[in-house]
């Protein structure tokens, strides 16, 4: 308890109209040397009115303050309970963001996955092609050489020259080593 000018304010904040006792000495009201509770000059009964009236004014402002203070806590603490729950809201939405975002991620690194397997059977299917499309050509060519040297074999014509019919040879040939 705190002790202010013979009023005592106990821990809820409340005024007690009643002097302090401090346990040890004559009681106030007993030693008026002490702890005077009246003045020589208020002695009159007006006086002893404005001072009562003085008083209640003051314990009926202070009971107000006690009151507003009380209201302005109680608005304070449901503030602070929304901001709380609000920040909680919050961070449960983020969370089910979150986690619904890495699933996408999940699903997105599986997608690449698949994908770049696919490219890799699609390039080797390419090579394959390729090479295959290689053999073709230089089947082809070599066949034209065959069917031109028999061509030439059956015709006889003895010009010597580098073409055997209707076939070039020696685009032919460069075609089939490369």
């Amino acid at each position: 308890m705190a002790f202010s000018n013979f009023y005592c304010i106990d821990t809820d904040g409340f005024w007690a109209m009643s002097p302090p006792q401090l346990g040890f000495g004559p009681e106030p009201a007993a030693s008026p040397l002490l702890f005077p509770t009246e003045t020589p000059a208020a002695s009159s009964p007006e006086a002893q009115a404005g001072h009562a009236a003085a008083a209640g004014c003051a314990d009926e402002r202070r009971l107000r303050r006690r009151i507003s203070n009380r209201e302005s806590a109680r608005r304070s603490r449901a503030r602070k309970q929304r901001r709380l729950d609000e920040l909680r809201a919050s961070a449960a939405a983020l969370g089910r963001r979150r986690r619904e975002l890495a699933a996408r991620a999940q699903a997105a690194r599986g997608r690449l996955a698949l994908a770049r397997l696919a490219n890799a059977g699609l390039r080797a299917e390419a090579a394959a092609l390729s090479r295959r499309l290689a053999a073709a050509s230089r089947a082809l060519a070599l066949g034209r050489l065959y069917h031109a040297a028999a061509a030439a074999a059956a015709g006889g014509s003895g010009s010597g020259a580098c073409s055997l019919g209707f076939v070039d040879i020696e685009p032919t040939i460069a075609s089939l080593i490369a």
